[in-house]
């Protein structure tokens, strides 16, 4: 029982200091409030959702980690320790224990990305035999995987990794359900989806239009490969607004429980128009980081993807680098030059090559130590390079205990074991901190120093803080490293990696270093971090795209300690938190368009500017464009051009498409379509245009088209192009 304030006078006291206190906070600036009970987290802190520049993330196929209760394994058909087919029983309860007993946190990583957590079917799919311990069959995006465990098993485990500074990734698949068509096949659970037990839609009889209902995707166009199902699984149609509100409200749910990043899967196979409006919709809800899964085979540039990574706000896995690194260290079959000539190029062609995430094997390929022939060096060798690199290094788990497997699902076993005596294991419980505590390892700009077709030396340079890294892949034979340059401050440096890859003590005088012999196979780091900057210097902006209101946070160093200020552009944004490292923003109210962004400190220094920001017209909707008869000549494609930035704001170099014309069920041609994202609620004018690859255009005559877009759900457009 409460007992009674008996002094009055005291009471009043209290009451008219709290009617000063309150006066006084209401005309605080509102930066300066929101400095004061947001806080003022640094860059590398588990708070800061948005970046991950500065982690580690440790991939962990949820089934096959550990099993931490046994009470929640499945039977029946879909449960054999001794088939990679099917469930083992790892589970979230595994995982927490891994982070209790500091095999996870020992590894120095500062994320885990896990598989998707979603409900499954829980049946054998026949066109494989196997069970979907993966997690990539969704059925019902509301509820649990309950072979993973409960709701509350989830939240502890997030809990428990925020508690050890280690943020929470899930795998999330917007892209389909489970099979529903191979041949004469009959499946169970027909591509079914649910919503909290309530049936969504199934792929047979689909009068909803849940499903998009084309054959097998060949892989031939991009267009083939998003309308197209992969491999018979039920392809959703995220274009109708039943599909659309619910990958909102699903991803919300999960997002609410704290999560802080998303891997998001098959994103070369859905439209780009809708996930930028789906990302739109996560933006102006949560701070998270997302990235996406587009598959590529090679080291050279794929425009479509580099255009994704740059324009749609979600980071992709980058898939160059681990051809690159795989073909360098693991197969040899380039050379250490032209792994190099790879980081310099996509260092060029993503705006923020720090927001891509790097990885040396995974889920989907074989395991480092199978491609290098049961190499240990290699695997090690391997991430030397990728923890020093520029992007987010990913590891896949159970590579650090040199885990083989040729394929799925023999990629995908049971972890070995959890010895943290391994050297793969020492070198990146060495260097996934490295990039906690030098701006250069997670912000750094690549520069070689010394190179042939065995060895690399390279330094990482931000501000004042470098990284300076030699490998040498060869194992026979050593080299004489002499005269190389460097931007490490004279002195004397020992190895990151205490000499463990064999390493040594490196001079440095005069900005070059001194005679360093390279011994065969050996690699070695050293490092310098700085502790203050002359002048601020922006790392990375998460994300680079938005709407008026959304929260934005830069990362970087020399921002100081007292709060400065921030212009998109001319125009001043409320700063929200402000640390030396670490600045979050809210997007002022400015015209759509591409913005410098400028940082200024307390003391008045700035920044150069940044990468421009991306301001969209307002909230968006995925909107499909149809053209209708519009024939063209050899050569010629199909485009839009409007009044708003999601339209090219009338400027036929920036217009939209290529448009399609191949999927039956939406348009053939002489009919094109294209899935957009735009505005909401706003009346868009666009014409319709005809360009070649020379970038001659026709303009369609007539009036402009004008479209009415929905608020709040999908729409669609047809319209007759005017000759």
């Amino acid at each position: 029982m409460r007992q009674k304030f008996k002094n009055t006078k005291l009471l009043a006291w209290v009451i008219a200091l709290f009617f000063v206190i309150s006066v006084c906070l209401f005309l605080i600036p509102s930066n300066v409030v929101a400095n004061a009970t947001t806080g003022n987290a640094a860059d590398n802190d588990v708070t800061n959702s948005a970046s991950f520049s500065t982690d580690t993330i440790y991939q962990i196929v949820t089934d096959r980690f550990f099993d931490g209760d046994v009470t929640n394994n499945p039977t029946g058909a879909i449960f054999d320790k001794t088939n990679n087919r099917k469930y083992h029983g790892g589970d979230w309860a595994g995982v927490t224990q891994k982070l209790y007993d500091g095999y996870l946190t020992g590894l120095g990583i500062g994320a885990i990305w896990i598989s998707s957590p979603v409900e499954n079917i829980a049946t054998i799919d026949p066109s494989n035999n196997s069970a979907a311990y993966h997690g990539y069959w969704g059925k019902d995006f509301f509820k649990t995987n309950e072979y993973f465990g409960s709701l509350q098993d989830f939240q502890t485990m997030i809990n428990t990794a925020h508690s050890n500074g280690i943020k929470v990734v899930i795998d999330f698949a917007p892209n389909h359900t489970s099979t529903a068509e191979y041949g004469t096949m009959v499946f169970p659970e027909d591509g079914r989806l649910y919503r909290n037990g309530n049936l969504v839609g199934g792929f047979t009889n689909d009068t909803a239009g849940i499903f998009n209902h084309e054959e097998w995707t060949d892989f031939s166009t991009w267009e083939n490969s998003i309308y197209h199902s992969m491999y018979g699984l039920a392809d959703l149609n995220q274009m109708n607004g039943t599909v659309d509100g619910y990958l909102k409200d699903a991803v919300d749910m999960w997002l609410d429980l704290g999560v802080d990043g998303l891997r998001v899967d098959a994103v070369k196979h859905m439209p780009m128009g809708w996930q930028s409006n789906w990302l739109n919709s996560i933006y102006s809800e949560h701070e998270t980081f997302v990235f996406g899964e587009w598959f590529s085979g090679g080291t050279a540039g794929d425009p479509e993807m580099d255009c994704f990574a740059n324009e749609s706000g979600m980071s992709l896995l980058d898939f160059r680098y681990a051809n690159a690194v795989r073909s360098a260290v693991g197969t040899l079959e380039i050379g250490m030059d032209d792994f190099y000539n790879t980081v310099v190029a996509t260092e060029s062609d993503y705006k923020e090559i720090n927001d891509q995430v790097t990885f040396i094997d995974n889920h989907d390929m074989s395991r480092f130590m199978t491609l290098a022939n049961g190499t240990s060096h290699s695997v090690d060798t391997a991430y030397v390079l990728q923890l020093t690199s520029s992007g987010i290094p990913t590891v896949y788990y159970g590579s650090e205990q040199y885990a083989t497997g040729a394929s799925d699902p023999d990629n995908r076993g049971d972890m070995p074991s959890f010895n943290t005596n391994t050297k793969a294991y020492q070198i990146i419980s060495k260097l996934a901190p490295l990039r906690k505590t030098n701006a250069a390892a997670a912000y750094g700009s690549t520069t070689e120093r010394w190179m042939n077709s065995d060895v690399l030396v390279y330094e990482r340079t931000f501000g004042n803080s470098v990284v300076y890294v030699a490998v040498n892949r060869n194992t026979s034979m050593g080299y004489d490293i002499t005269g190389a340059l460097t931007s490490l401050p004279d002195g004397s440096y020992s190895d990151v990696l205490q000499n463990i890859c064999g390493g040594g003590t490196l001079t440095v005088s005069n900005g070059a270093i001194g005679s360093y012999y390279l011994g065969a196979g050996q690699c070695a780091v050293w490092q310098y971090s700085a502790t203050s900057e002359s002048a601020p210097i922006i790392g990375n902006i998460d994300p680079l795209v938005g709407i008026e209101g959304n929260t934005v946070t830069i990362s970087g160093r020399g921002f100081g300690s007292s709060v400065g200020s921030v212009k998109l552009g001319t125009v001043s944004a409320t700063v929200t938190s402000w640390s030396d490292s670490c600045i979050k923003f809210i997007v002022p109210a400015v015209s759509a368009g591409y913005y410098d962004v400028k940082v200024t400190t307390a003391s008045g220094q700035f920044t150069q500017n940044y990468a421009q920001y991306k301001v969209l017209s307002g909230s968006q909707v995925a909107v499909r464009f149809i053209a209708k008869n519009a024939a063209t000549a050899y050569g010629q494609n199909v485009y839009v051009v409007g009044n708003c930035i999601e339209l090219g704001n009338w400027d036929t170099s920036k217009a939209v498409g290529p448009f399609y014309n191949a999927t039956s069920s939406i348009a053939s041609y002489p009919d094109w379509f294209f899935d957009l994202s735009v505005p909401a609620g706003t009346a868009l004018e666009f014409k319709f245009i005809k360009k070649d690859a020379n970038g001659n255009v026709v303009w369609e005559s007539g009036s402009n088209h004008v479209y009415v877009t929905p608020t709040n759900t999908t729409g669609s457009c047809s319209f007759y192009f005017y000759n």
